[in-house]
């Protein structure tokens, strides 16, 4: 799979709620930078995602994709069940060996 296409996986295994998905595409080392937390280790998010997020029916339409040397930034928006905004998003994916590594998430400020 390529990078473009591992980072549209990462955004329908959120949507979907697979869990095994999300944690194929995932380095086991993973990190997402977030304005409100870090959080380290693959199993880590995965149980956070599955378990810990305050939202669970959620989804991720995509504006924009961006590809660089050897990252991709992408440009959404995540919207709760009823289809209203909940915030507006810039994801920044880094991999290793094929899966992302890290993801760095920008939003507005308050």
């Amino acid at each position: 799979m390529d990078r473009v296409a591992t980072a549209r996986a990462y955004y329908r295994a959120l949507d979907e709620h697979d869990y095994d998905l999300l944690s194929d595409v995932l380095a086991p080392d993973f990190v997402h930078d977030r304005p409100d937390r870090t959080i380290e280790g693959r199993e880590r998010f995965v149980r956070f995602m599955r378990e810990e997020r305050p939202q669970t029916d959620t989804s991720h339409p995509i504006a924009t994709i961006y590809t660089g040397a050897s990252t991709v930034a992408v440009e959404g928006r995540l919207l709760n069940s009823d289809g209203a905004e909940i915030t507006q998003f810039v994801d920044v994916f880094a991999f290793e060996d094929g899966v992302i590594g890290r993801i760095r998430t920008h939003t507005p400020e308050p």
